[in-house]
């Protein structure tokens, strides 16, 4: 007999409430992120025909937000090789509304030009430049006017002071029910210098920034209910929902 569609979502709550009980299986689900690593497992994936840095776990949660809000504006810091955002771009097609910015200090030309050439670039608009720098952030709140739901990812640079600053600068863009996502967040669980040759790590990263900023800005509050049911995600206390 099959399940009504009051029926199925009440079933999977429970499954999931459950399996965020289940020490053994989240203990499972890190141990796997500690050993895909060594094989470069998040760089496997393209998305449209370009690279997307990202976990199909967190990529599937993305999906669901951005369907969820339907924003008019996506900002995201960090394009790296370009499949984010045109990952977001695609949503937002399918939507029928919105527009992507991307920044990043370095966008590469051999990444910029895949980007501009990509079918969904109309909706996408490259800033470089530091993310946090003035001269950045006013272009962005130029754009932004006028837009009324605001979606925003970081995933740039990961230091602690570098995210709490993108938080401090980006979040009042967002509005009452949509979301900041700030990602690798689990920079934090993992052993001490796991990630070599970088200025991040165990107390000095994005996870340590969202524990400060949600201490003094109670517009936000850490939504564990995406992370209770992908398990397995870069970005864990990164789904931040604004309540406010």
């Amino acid at each position: 007999m099959s399940l009504t569609d009051k029926e199925f979502e009440s079933k999977n709550k429970q499954k999931i409430n459950s399996m965020k009980k289940d020490k053994s299986f989240l203990e499972k689900g890190q141990s796997w992120f500690k050993d895909s690593w060594a094989h470069e497992y998040i760089y496997h994936n393209n998305w449209l025909g370009l690279p997307i840095i990202q976990l199909p776990q967190d990529i599937i949660a993305l999906q669901e937000i951005i369907w969820k809000i339907k924003p008019d504006l996506i900002i995201e810091t960090g394009v790296a090789r370009g499949g984010s955002v045109i990952f977001h771009a695609s949503i937002l097609s399918m939507i029928g509304k919105g527009e992507v910015i991307g920044i990043d200090i370095d966008i590469r030309d051999k990444n910029r030009k895949a980007i501009e050439k990509h079918p969904l670039f109309k909706k996408i608009t490259l800033i470089q430049g530091s993310s946090i720098s003035k001269k950045i952030v006013n272009q962005v709140y130029s754009i932004a006017k006028n837009k009324k739901k605001i979606l925003v990812f970081l995933d740039s640079h990961h230091t602690h002071n570098h995210v709490l600053k993108e938080l401090k600068m980006y979040s009042p863009l967002v509005k009452k029910g949509s979301y900041v996502v700030v990602f690798d967040t689990i920079i934090e669980d993992l052993p001490k210098n796991f990630f070599k040759n970088r200025s991040w790590n165990v107390g000095n990263n994005p996870k340590t920034a969202v524990h400060e900023f949600i201490k003094h800005d109670k517009r936000f509050k850490i939504d564990k209910n995406l992370e209770n049911k992908l398990v397995i995600t870069a970005n864990p206390d990164g789904f931040l929902k604004c309540i406010k």
